[in-house]
């Protein structure tokens, strides 16, 4: 290794400059270090120092123009939302601002808004009664819309409105329940099976409802406890039954018990119409408790026969609730019923064509905001009407 280090300086010191031999020179001659010489050398480090940091401002410079020519790209984050997709229960979270982009693809200041958190509280359920005071312009089917029931859970449950939905008024409290179906005052006697039976429930869902505070390992219930029948249901009043209507003849749709007289016979309809100007429905539409349709109409407006026939009720009055009332027998099984009319246009057993304007719109009887309730009835029992007019 040594020999090996040895060559190779001896290669390198062929090259190396011999050092000039200076004349030897007494102290007293010797010349004295150059000034000039000191300065260049001072020259030369501020020289390289100013040329430095005019690169790195350059580089700079250049890397600030790059970024600034460089189109602006965003990432969409989701901003905060109150769960808004039913049944996904996610929560955005908030974000302080954003990057405004102007029309020339530029990126303007963001505008910051103070943080503000959301907490969403998922909707429980109801397993006790809700008391709702009706305001104008409150209609049973919204009424059971807003709180996701039947309308006729309503009518059990409120006898104050006699199982009629015409009976509301404004400030009028009901008791919602939390499902559908009833409540009902326990007796000594009672079982679940029976009771279940009654009202056309199944035992097992009234003692596993929570409201009933029921103990599962020993189920009984105290008399006079009222108790909740998920599901139940009962017979509502059927108010139409109550209005005393003249007969055209033998099964024609009206008559029986609570015919007056007979208008003998008449014209026979061969098709139905719509008996409104507007077809909108405003308030309750077809249901139990509720056996017609309301259809949207203005104090006034015209209300046309659906069809031909005879006109074998047209009185005014309260009647039950109808107030001014037309009905039409149809000949052929059907019969027609205008309610809370403002006005009366026809008599009683004489005929009328389709589309004859028979009355008036209104706000008569038991109702509350002008709207024609139209009904219409085969073999004395009633039907949706949109099962025969469109």
């Amino acid at each position: 290794m040594k020999p090996l280090t040895k060559n190779i300086r001896s290669f390198f010191q062929r090259f190396k400059r011999n050092p000039k031999v200076q004349p030897d020179v007494s102290a007293a001659n010797e010349p004295s270090t150059s000034p000039r010489k000191n300065r260049r050398v001072d020259r030369f480090s501020v020289i390289s120092w100013v040329v430095t940091l005019v690169i790195v401002a350059a580089l700079l410079s250049s890397t600030l123009y790059y970024k600034s020519t460089r189109p602006v790209t965003y990432t969409a984050v989701a901003q905060p939302t109150s769960a808004s997709e039913p049944g996904t229960g996610s929560v955005g979270q908030p974000q302080a601002g954003e990057p405004v982009v102007g029309a020339e693809g530029s990126e303007l200041p963001s505008i910051l808004r103070k943080l503000q958190l959301i907490t969403n509280i998922p909707e429980r359920p109801r397993y006790g009664p809700t008391i709702y005071r009706v305001s104008r312009g409150d209609a049973m089917l919204s009424i059971a819309e807003e709180f996701k029931l039947k309308s006729e859970s309503i009518l059990y449950v409120n006898t104050q409105l006699e199982d009629n939905p015409h009976n509301l008024k404004p400030g009028m409290e009901l008791t919602i329940p939390p499902v559908d179906g009833l409540y009902y005052e326990w007796k000594d006697s009672d079982t679940f099976e029976s009771v279940a039976e009654k009202f056309d429930a199944i035992a097992d869902d009234i003692i596993n409802f929570p409201g009933n505070d029921i103990d599962l390992t020993d189920p009984k219930v105290e008399p006079g406890t009222l108790v909740m029948i998920p599901g139940g249901a009962r017979d509502l009043r059927a108010w139409e039954q109550d209005l005393q209507t003249a007969g055209r003849g033998a099964n024609t749709g009206t008559g029986g018990a609570n015919a007056t007289n007979s208008c003998g016979g008449g014209p026979v309809a061969s098709g139905f119409g719509w008996p409104a100007n507007s077809h909108n429905i405003t308030g309750n539409g077809y249901g139990p408790g509720h056996l017609g349709i309301d259809i949207e109409a203005a104090e006034g407006d015209p209300v046309y026969a659906a069809g031909t026939g005879i006109v074998t009720m047209a009185q005014g009055g309260w009647n039950y609730g109808y107030g001014n009332v037309v009905q039409i027998d149809h000949g052929n099984g059907y019969v027609t019923v205008y309610a809370h009319l403002s006005a009366i246009n026809v008599s009683q057993c004489t005929p009328v064509g389709q589309g004859t304007v028979v009355g008036a719109a209104g706000n008569t009887g038991n109702s509350f905001g002008a709207h024609l309730h139209f009904e219409v009835r085969i073999g004395g029992s009633n039907i949706n009407p949109y099962d025969i007019v469109q």
